[in-house]
């Protein structure tokens, strides 16, 4: 599903190339009088409701016609009501512009307010000056923006009681039913739900849920900051009485996580309906004394990772109807609102469910007992379709991988319980899906059901949840298992983004280590549209970062001594930066500058001559490792890995300041990264270039290279111990979390592309194919947590969806596909695929902040085929491997350039172009 074929990508490319030739005559519109396209606001939201913005940012995209090539200018408008666009903008008016700015222009009207509704529109100016036609009216609705626009209380029982999971000592909240009737006197115009939960919540307005999404409204510092959400729910109510019913449970909030065990509080909720009329009015519903609630509901029990008891017997029908008689239900108390924790509107896409899979096998282990293969392992939540007899009750068990004797693999749970369990009322069909809980999982096992029914396929969909992004590249080569690696780092991903960047979603941890967060994320912003994703959780980050400048190992952070760690904690400068990079916003550097300096205040606080003296899980899980005290942590010296780290989050700092304008400050975190540096070099290198700190590593040489911690002369001079480190290996890698993702970066700048190549073309221990020879659908935790030979990994640590290895994503499309940012948010293009290994074709299609950009190349009887697509509002880099002896032909012709496409320069190797937007096909002899 996300790997194109070159067939679908020809066709795509054909597609694009015929709606470019149509898209000019459509409606008899002449191609510069097409209007702007995909008209968002700040972090790349459309027409949302329930906004958090009030000083929001304006992007848009031209269309990629083949005779727009540039924006010169653009004037934006903004209303109060669509009709007074675009002529009467009572609002802001920007005027012309003289300006290419398509991305994050910012808003410098009048103030906006909570619950406002705000319409905008847009229109451009081409390279010829020509103006295009005004865009379509785009929206955006603030949320409840402070606190004081809340008139609701926190409600809950009064006392809250648990229940324990069957067969283990495992407690949970039991959920809570709340509920409450109002009547409305009048026509209505619009109708708000505002609603949040310390815990998870789920709602329902005269028996209708509210939305479509789930583990709502997430996981953030609690303590600091809680979440919002806004509903549109005109379509729920009716005159006369109406009733709303929330169910709620304990979520990340009051459940057990790691480290931090039961919290002492339990799960409340607060919402607020406000119905306008036509007539003007408007009337507020609140949470208050006045609801009631039970907890002898069908929810027994819900938890993050024991799993969900449902009991049918239970079912109180119709309790979100006015018809529902509650007089059993006991009254609730509610609190105020706390002046210490902020409540905030929703700041990235929700989790939903996003896709569904079917079973490929399943296998009767047992008489009664069935295993359910869905062919994928997956993150979230099964839907069961089966007989059931009545007070029957059907045990759903779930694990990643299957022992050798065909049973579930469990023990790489922990702790977590990980089971659904579903009492029948009576005999007959059930349908049941779990509602406040998730898994990570490939393998469902099923006992319980009715003796009679012989078990089918259609008994079991597996419901894929995460946080609602698009996917944002497509690739694929003439290699298959690259193309399963490509389908495992997409799977990684999606598995480990519900909500928040955790390091797994399966076992008793499921957090947010923020060092698997910042290696991920350079790759991560190929993979989906995940600014908004980051851009919330770096909040939390700031959230939970010390007065000091600490920044926890985990986000949000679940206490302990873990409350800082080089390599980890550097999530605070490396993360805003990869998104500026990407994405063009320097809104993230804006926000996170002070957190940046912050954090380098806490490196300088406990230095003692720029050497550092502080924690680091060090090149976590480095293969081969025999660490003297742990061998999860690698062999790496710990000194050199904090002072790089140091020296690295110094370096961004110092660039942060400069892209900011903070010239003076700039110049200082540049003297003290060169400070840093020298310290580095003397203290760990000798002057031939070798480590003498430590055991030579492949990360060590690494960490120096990557963070350009040697002078020009003795980085020269390291280059071949690193390679020594490589070729003792067989070429193969011995690098953990810290260093896997600088490995293809290095040798590429180092100019060791072949070495990169047959590196991740290994076949054996370790590598990145040989998990795929062991049966891996995602990324895993080790290189190594399962092999058929030898089984399980006796060290622990066998999470088999751990996205942190899947960094190699991004050598995969800058370098095999030869998509790059040369300048930040692709505002100019690198295309420069370097052919190697045994690949004979690969191609990627990538949605850059200003358009699709495309790269496909193939090798045919000794010539190089190179197509590509250049979106409109760039320029592009085009290096084209072949014989530069020889001519090349564009677009089928011999070369001649023209106002679209210069030769730059011939290298021994590659021709190199510059072009403008447009649809380009290279032939050379290769």
């Amino acid at each position: 599903m996300y790997i194109i074929s070159s067939n679908r990508l020809a066709t795509v490319i054909l597609t694009i190339l015929f709606l470019v030739s149509c898209s000019s005559t459509q409606n008899n519109t002449p191609p510069y009088n097409i209007p702007p396209q995909e008209l968002v606001v700040s972090e790349q939201f459309k027409n949302p409701i329930g906004f958090y913005d009030a000083t929001p940012s304006f992007s848009w995209k031209l269309a990629q016609n083949k005779n727009i090539k540039k924006q010169t200018a653009y004037s934006i408008v903004v209303a109060s009501e669509p009709e007074l666009l675009p002529n009467n903008a009572d609002l802001w008016e920007s005027g012309k512009v003289e300006s290419e700015q398509t991305l994050f222009v910012k808003y410098k009207g009048k103030k906006l307010s909570s619950r406002q509704k705000v319409y905008w529109q847009l229109k451009f100016w081409d390279q010829d000056k020509k103006a295009s036609a005004w865009s379509e009216v785009s929206n955006f609705e603030l949320g409840l923006l402070h606190n004081s626009d809340w008139q609701a209380k926190w409600i809950s029982l009064p006392k809250v009681d648990k229940a324990k999971s069957p067969n283990t000592n495992k407690t949970s909240y039991k959920v809570q039913y709340l509920r409450k009737e109002f009547t409305l006197d009048s026509k209505i115009e619009s109708a708000r739900l505002y609603i949040t939960a310390k815990g998870l919540f789920e709602a329902e307005i005269n028996g209708i849920k509210v939305g479509d999404d789930v583990m709502a409204p997430g996981w953030t510092p609690y303590n600091k900051r809680i979440e919002t959400l806004t509903y549109d729910v005109i379509d729920h109510l009716q005159d006369g009485s109406n009733a709303i019913g929330i169910s709620l449970a304990e979520g990340w909030y009051a459940g057990r996580l790691m480290l931090r065990g039961y919290p002492k509080v339990s799960p409340k909720v607060m919402c607020q309906l406000e119905v306008k009329y036509t007539n003007g009015n408007v009337k507020t519903f609140i949470t208050d004394e006045s609801w009631k609630a039970t907890q002898e509901g069908p929810i027994v029990y819900a938890g993050i990772y024991d799993g969900e008891q449902y009991d049918e017997r239970k079912e109180q029908k119709a309790w979100s109807l006015t018809s529902f008689d509650a007089a059993s239900w006991q009254k609730v108390v509610a609190e105020d609102i706390e002046t210490q924790i902020s409540l905030t509107p929703k700041r990235h896409n929700t989790v939903k469910s996003v896709q569904e899979l079917g079973p490929v096998a399943i296998t009767e282990i047992d008489k009664g007992v069935v295993i359910f293969d869905m062919g994928q392992n997956m993150v979230g939540v099964p839907r069961i379709k089966l007989p059931m007899n009545k007070d029957g009750i059907l045990k759903i068990r779930f694990a990643e991988m299957l022992q050798q004797d065909g049973r579930m693999y469990t023990k790489n749970y922990r702790g977590a319980v990980s089971t659904d369990y579903y009492t029948a009322k009576e005999d007959g069909q059930i349908e049941y899906q779990p509602t406040f809980t998730f898994h990570g999982f490939r393998y469902v096992e099923l006992s319980g059901f009715s003796a009679n029914a012989t078990p089918d396929k259609s008994w079991v969909t597996g419901v894929v949840q995460h946080s609602n992004y698009n996917l944002n590249v497509e690739f694929n080569s003439s290699h298959e298992k690259l193309n399963q690696l490509q389908s495992n780092i997409i799977w990684g991903l999606r598995g480990n983004t519900l909500d928040i960047p955790t390091d797994c979603p399966q076992r008793d941890e499921r957090a947010g280590w923020t060092g698997d967060a910042q290696v991920i994320a350079p790759t991560s912003f190929f993979l989906g549209d995940v600014h908004s994703f980051w851009m919330s959780w770096l909040q939390s980050v700031r959230n939970d970062q010390d007065e000091d400048g600490a920044v926890p190992v985990m986000v949000p952070s679940l206490g302990g001594r873990l409350r800082a760690g080089a390599g980890w904690s550097d999530v605070i400068t490396i993360v805003p930066w990869e998104t500026y990079q990407r994405t063009g916003d320097i809104g993230v550097l804006e926000e996170n500058y002070a957190s940046m300096k912050k954090w380098v205040g806490f490196y300088q606080s406990n230095a003692k001559d720029h050497i550092v003296k502080m924690f680091t899980h060090g090149d976590w899980l480095q293969p081969y490792s025999t660490h003297k005290r742990d061998e999860r942590f690698g062999i790496t010296s710990n000194k050199l890995i904090i002072t790089a780290h140091y020296a690295h989050s110094v370096n961004l700092t110092a660039q942060a300041a400069r892209v900011l304008g903070f010239e003076s400050e700039a110049k200082e975190y540049e003297l003290l990264f060169h400070a840093i540096r020298d310290v580095f070099q003397n203290s760990f290198f000798d002057t031939q270039g070798r480590i003498i700190e430590g055991p030579e590593t492949q990360t060590a040489y690494l960490l120096a290279l990557a963070f350009d911690l040697l002078d020009d002369e003795l980085a020269q001079k390291a280059v071949p111990h690193l390679l020594e480190q490589i070729k003792l290996t067989d070429n193969h890698l011995r690098t953990g979390f810290l260093g896997t993702p600088l490995l293809p970066l290095v040798l590429d700048k180092i100019g060791e592309i072949e070495l990169m190549y047959e590196i991740l073309f290994k076949d054996t221990y370790p590598s990145w194919f040989y998990s795929i020879n062991q049966g891996a659908t995602t990324m895993w935790e080790r290189w190594n947590s399962y092999t058929h030979k030898d089984g399980f990994n006796k060290g622990g640590m066998n999470s088999f969806n751990h996205y942190a290895y899947g960094a190699i994503g991004r050598w995969m499309y800058e370098r095999i596909a030869g998509i790059k940012p040369i300048k930040v948010g692709y505002k100019e293009i690198e295309i420069a695929p370097i052919p190697g290994g045994p690949l004979t074709s690969a191609a990627a299609t990538y949605n850059s902040p200003y358009g699709k950009v495309s790269s496909s190349w193939k090798i045919v009887d000794k010539q190089f085929n190179l197509d590509i697509i250049v979106p409109p509002n760039t320029t592009a880099q085009v290096f084209v491997p072949g014989n530069t002896q020889e001519s090349i032909k564009v677009n089928g012709v011999e070369f001649e350039s023209n106002s679209d496409i210069k030769l730059l320069r011939k290298t021994n190797k590659a021709f190199v172009f510059k072009v403008n937007p447009g649809i380009y096909s290279f032939k050379t002899n290769y």
